[in-house]
């Protein structure tokens, strides 16, 4: 049976996709240890967030573990959010997730986050950081459809 066949489901695709998006943070996690983005000491947009949202400076250990929550809690309802979109869009899906993961650094390093005041204006960025950005993003993409698409024919 194909993925066409099966019956939509918004909560099967939001698992699914929910699933995705944690194992390619851990994916997008890992890649970024092996090549930071981030060269020259900057803080993380996840942990100046945190500090944003406390309204204060946070200890290291504190604003490491809040850091940690809103990057696997935003890598998750992404996930989430495009498993419930290729459910009833499928052609979300193109490129296997690349487009998504390019949607998603667009989206997040280009626009909301330097809107935010939580990363540097992209013409700010150096060519690393913006390379290693879409480039992490790209996987992310990829590795959420992927999973996404095991996981939804399991679900049926």
């Amino acid at each position: 049976m194909s993925e066409m066949a099966y019956k939509k489901s918004l909560a099967k695709g939001l698992l699914a996709g929910l699933i995705g998006g944690l194992v390619a943070t851990a994916v997008k996690t890992l890649a970024d240890r092996m090549n930071p983005p981030r060269m020259h000491g900057e803080a993380e947009p996840p942990e100046v967030l945190a500090e944003k949202l406390a309204g204060h400076a946070l200890a290291v250990p504190q604003k490491e573990a809040a850091g940690a929550a809103i990057h696997w809690g935003f890598g998750a309802l992404s996930g989430a959010a495009y498993g419930a979109l290729a459910e009833y869009y499928p052609a979300a899906t193109a490129k296997d997730g690349a487009g998504f993961g390019m949607a998603l650094a667009s989206l997040t390093h280009e626009h909301m986050l330097p809107a935010l005041g939580l990363e540097a204006e992209p013409d700010e960025q150096t060519a690393h950081e913006r390379t290693s950005e879409m480039a992490t993003h790209v996987m992310y993409g990829v590795v959420t459809e992927g999973v996404r698409r095991v996981v939804r024919k399991i679900l049926g």
